[in-house]
């Protein structure tokens, strides 16, 4: 019998506790934690994120800064503007929303946020930490995955972890963190020979592909845990994610939803970051 993991209530219970980690950081510092949020031109689906982590940080109680910028925006301007963000105290995270116009070099603005306001754990600075498993901010989706494991007291250690998918935001992030905590970790991608087997090994199978019900039940081991990061359209028209979750269920120990299951977490992760570059600015 399989369980969903419930990412949606697991995401409801951490923002009640970021709530009170909000709280405490202003009654101590009486000082708000502050979140800046950039956003270049009109890519419908970037200005819903974006509303939506405003939105979010109105739950939780954390000063939202919005920064919308035309299309034409130049890289000096963005520039200028992130190096403004960095310098102020009253900004403890800041998120340069992706992907940015073609004109702009995205890894040049990322590269101005300092590590320790870089709430989304992109800059090269946190990834290298968290291969060092030194302390570093973690990307939001990868950090969400682990904790939805640790809300099911699932221990990745001595486990057989095969993340399918290399992406610098989730797969390789991912497949670090697995790695630090103690699991054998085996990545693949659209290179790799034999992907069936290779994902039959895995005990616990991590689904970032972006591809809908790319993993079929014929790819799953039984009892595995497995996670699906994918967030697509399927020919139908409804919302899948890279798992044929109907099928693979069965087979199954646990198993995440789309939706429902790690999206809810993402934001709710960068809510915990920017707590945490918070905390960590007075201590």
């Amino acid at each position: 019998m399989f369980k969903t993991i419930d990412g949606k209530k697991l995401a409801q219970i951490m923002r009640g506790e970021i709530r009170n980690k909000v709280e405490a950081f202003k009654h101590e510092t009486g000082k708000e934690i502050g979140l800046a949020v950039v956003l270049v031109g009109e890519n419908p689906a970037s200005q819903i994120y974006v509303r939506n982590k405003i939105k979010a940080c109105e739950e939780v109680g954390i000063k939202s800064y919005a920064y919308y910028l035309p299309q034409e925006t130049s890289q000096n301007q963005i520039e200028e503007l992130v190096l403004g963000l960095a310098a102020d105290e009253a900004i403890h995270g800041i998120l340069v929303q992706l992907p940015l116009p073609a004109h702009i070099d995205s890894e040049k603005v990322l590269k101005i946020i300092p590590r320790e306001k870089d709430v989304d754990g992109f800059s090269a600075e946190n990834i290298g930490n968290l291969c060092l498993n030194s302390q570093c901010l973690v990307a939001c989706t990868p950090y969400g995955i682990m904790k939805m494991l640790e809300s099911e007291n699932i221990s990745p250690k001595g486990k057989h972890a095969v993340v399918v998918g290399r992406s610098n935001i989730v797969g390789k992030p991912i497949a670090m963190l697995l790695l630090n905590a103690d699991a054998t970790v085996t990545v693949c991608h659209s290179k790799t020979a034999d992907l069936k087997a290779q994902c039959l090994q895995a005990d616990i199978l991590v689904a970032a592909v972006g591809k809908p019900r790319f993993i079929t039940a014929d790819m799953v081991k039984p009892g595995a845990v497995v996670i699906d990061v994918g967030m697509n359209r399927g020919d139908d028209g409804k919302l899948c994610g890279d798992v044929d979750f109907d099928n693979v269920k069965d087979k199954c120990s646990y198993i995440t939803p789309v939706p429902g299951g790690v999206g809810p977490m993402t934001i709710t992760m960068l809510m915990y970051n920017t707590c945490l570059a918070a905390e960590r600015s007075i201590h």
